[in-house]
């Protein structure tokens, strides 16, 4: 039954979200993985995360748009026809909706739910990790962004601005995202993603001449 509601969500997807490089049908397939794997351990509603994880990017908005924090209420509201569609009852299509709503960075809503929490730690988790290091790039390439400041690529003599340079994302958002787990699991899991998100901009800095970015450190950046 899942498994049909996957097959079905996944082709609506595909058919009506705008895609790029970062968010795509493997992107959402990748979240889908995580929420089980999550969900499998801290507990949710299957119904509700697979309809969640395959409908919340349906309004993808540009990271640079000036109204990207409505994007996750826009796509909650264009999934609900589509929930309809499958049978979800009103009770699981409130469900889904404010699951949708609130995995958004931008929109800053609180998860009411088990499930609202599962999908927002499962997207969070997409962002990180060497998935999240691909990702990096391919957004920040598509918005004509350098790689990084050229003098100063850790910013120890300058304010960060990830709206010019790729690396200054890192510490931006990414590195501070496994503090603002909400599950067990999600924490877990970002744990180990952190790590490699770490383990590579030490072997960048060694590759480009400059020292280990320690002050970068996660337990540095959310002290």
């Amino acid at each position: 039954m899942i498994e049909t509601l996957r097959a079905g969500f996944r082709a609506v997807a595909g058919a009506a979200m705008a895609q790029d490089s970062a968010h795509d049908l493997a992107h959402l397939d990748r979240v889908w993985t995580s929420c089980q794997t999550i969900a499998a351990q801290d507990g949710g509603d299957l119904r509700v995360l697979v309809a969640a994880a395959y409908l919340h990017d349906l309004v993808n908005l540009p990271k640079d748009a000036p109204n990207r924090a409505e994007a996750s209420r826009l796509a909650a509201h264009q999934a609900l026809p589509y929930l309809a569609q499958a049978g979800y009852s009103e009770a699981e299509q409130t469900a889904t909706a404010h699951a949708i709503e609130a995995h958004s960075f931008s929109a800053d809503i609180t998860s009411q739910t088990p499930e609202a929490r599962i999908l927002r730690d499962a997207d969070r988790l997409d962002a990180i990790g060497p998935i999240g290091v691909a990702r990096v790039f391919a957004v920040s390439g598509g918005l004509g962004r350098a790689l990084y400041h050229p003098d100063d690529p850790f910013a120890l003599c300058r304010d960060l601005d990830d709206t010019r340079y790729a690396i200054d994302h890192f510490a931006v958002k990414l590195l501070r995202l496994e503090a603002d787990m909400l599950t067990d699991t999600g924490k877990r899991l970002a744990q180990d993603r952190t790590a490699h998100m770490v383990d590579f901009l030490n072997s960048l800095a060694m590759d480009i001449g400059h020292p280990a970015p320690t002050h970068w450190h996660p337990e540095a950046l959310n002290a």
